[in-house]
């Protein structure tokens, strides 16, 4: 009995670190934010208790609300299945032996490492700029490019492609998953007369199912709360048409100061991403093939 407590006070001694930040830095201020969503709060006076207002005029007197959501779906649904593709496709290229293949492999990882900065929110803002390389590019064959960072029709597309570019760490992920598909279920479809691309509907794609499920769930994920891109290169600009819902709530919470406003639009955020998870997991059952249990 006394070995076995003494076991328990030493785990518990190991992971207090992690714990006690783990309640102090997102625990305790999540139930802060919980508490401020139902206040009127501009981080300079007290608190005042309003209820579910702030949630209320959320949805019917707030159109940029709705806008930001837009926005943000419009982002997701579009960037998250071409990373993923684009990613896959990469690590196909890199699943075979080449020489020199971990240069390549650390030299395409490195957007992800530096795409969320600051260094390179600046640079393509610059490329994209009316004077930019990529309109500088487009002057050689005689063609005049818009200001895509200033256009309306153009201004997402940018911000779709830096992360888009960002495909390194899902595209890791990938190749780790194509290094441990059997190379003997190819070489018997081979003899069966199989062609490529059907080794890569029928054996590829189902046995790496599972990594796409988790590289699925992650850039879902990091797709709703993406912030830097939007805020540093348009601002959220022109018109709005980059207002991601994260810059919003930023807006709301450190530039106008309605600190109440800005915890009550975490929490909607924080449930649809929710919602999505769990619908993602929901519909793994159906196409997620896991070899142990035998099938999907």
């Amino acid at each position: 009995m006394r070995k076995s407590l003494k076991k328990e006070c030493t785990a518990l001694a190991f992971i207090s670190p992690w714990l006690l930040g783990f309640l102090v830095f997102t625990i305790g201020p999540m139930i802060a934010s919980l508490y401020l969503s139902f206040t009127d709060y501009d981080m300079l006076t007290t608190p005042k208790w309003i209820g579910l207002e702030n949630y209320i005029n959320m949805f019917t007197e707030d159109p940029r609300f709705w806008t930001a959501l837009k926005v943000t779906f419009t982002f997701v649904f579009i960037s998250v299945p071409l990373k993923l593709a684009f990613a896959l496709f990469v690590a196909m290229l890199f699943v075979k032996p080449r020489r020199g293949i971990g240069v390549y492999r650390a030299v395409y990882y490195v957007p992800s490492i530096v795409g969320g900065s600051v260094a390179v929110a600046v640079m393509w803002k610059q490329l994209f700029g009316l004077e930019g390389a990529v309109n500088g590019f487009l002057g050689y064959f005689g063609m005049e490019g818009p200001n895509w960072i200033a256009d309306p029709n153009f201004a997402l597309w940018t911000l779709i492609l830096l992360v888009v570019w960002q495909f390194g760490s899902p595209m890791l992920i990938f190749l780790a998953g194509l290094k441990q598909i059997p190379v003997e279920l190819y070489e018997a479809a081979a003899v069966d007369g199989a062609t490529k691309f059907s080794q890569f509907i029928r054996i590829t794609l189902p046995m790496l199912t599972p990594v796409i499920f988790f590289n699925l769930v992650m850039q879902v994920i990091g797709g709703f709360m993406t912030f830097t891109q939007s805020f540093l290169i348009t601002a959220g600009g022109p018109l709005d048409k980059t207002l991601f819902y994260a810059v919003y709530l930023y807006e709301k919470g450190f530039t106008s100061f309605q600190m109440g406003y800005a915890s009550a639009m975490a929490w909607i955020m924080l449930i649809i991403v929710a919602i999505f998870t769990g619908l993602i997991f929901k519909s793994s059952s159906a196409w997620v093939y896991y070899e142990s249990e035998g099938g999907k």
